[in-house]
């Protein structure tokens, strides 16, 4: 049984994983791929449960080894997946589920494209991201105004995506993200097609 790929993407302060939580009860067993970063951790962020922190050394040594399904810099820092634990939860037939940005969706697509279905989170409008950015009072203003303008330059690629989610209503938000995380499970790659048909043929 081979499983499935679903990266959302979208600004920060779009609620990705509020909606994920909110939805989780209701899209089956899944895995959340963590990204290894370079940035410093949060207050009351944890290694190993909301990112692998690590420094830009160890990070950039795991590039030469190959060992990233997807990197990118972001806001001088290094955000990346991980092969190994992706590779053994697909091989479980799970869920994998990414929160990566427009530059890891191109990559993952790249590599895992006939398994991949992917949606863009937004808020409705920039005001709007901007009034969860400051609420959240986790950010300077220089980082809020930087995360404002990536945002610009973000949601011309929504596009690229096969879904869209407006978090306008955070329930209404959860019970749409269910719906593309089941049908994401739906999804078959090349292989499985082939092994299908084959077996489907056979049984004359």
């Amino acid at each position: 049984m081979v499983g499935a790929v679903l990266v959302l993407s979208g600004p920060s302060g779009a609620g990705k994983s509020t909606i994920i939580s909110e939805a989780s009860a209701d899209i089956g067993e899944y895995y959340f791929s963590i990204s290894t970063t370079t940035r410093l951790p949060r207050e009351g962020e944890v290694h190993g449960k909301d990112y692998y922190f690590v420094s830009k050394e160890e990070f950039e040594e795991g590039i030469k080894s190959g060992t990233f399904l997807e990197y990118a810099k972001v806001h001088d820092n290094y955000y990346g997946t991980s092969l190994e634990p992706v590779h053994d939860a697909l091989s479980l037939g799970k869920l994998v589920i990414f929160d990566i940005d427009i530059q890891g969706h191109r990559l993952v697509r790249a590599k895992l494209g006939d398994i991949t279905t992917s949606a863009f989170i937004t808020p409705p409008t920039l005001i709007e991201l901007e009034t969860r950015l400051r609420n959240r009072l986790s950010d300077n203003e220089e980082v809020i105004q930087r995360r404002l303008e990536n945002a610009k330059s973000e949601i011309l690629a929504v596009g690229e995506y096969d879904f869209a989610i407006i978090n306008d209503h955070i329930s209404r938000a959860a019970r749409e993200f269910s719906i593309v995380a089941n049908a994401a499970r739906l999804k078959h790659s090349q292989i499985d097609e082939a092994t299908f048909i084959k077996n489907w043929l056979a049984s004359e």
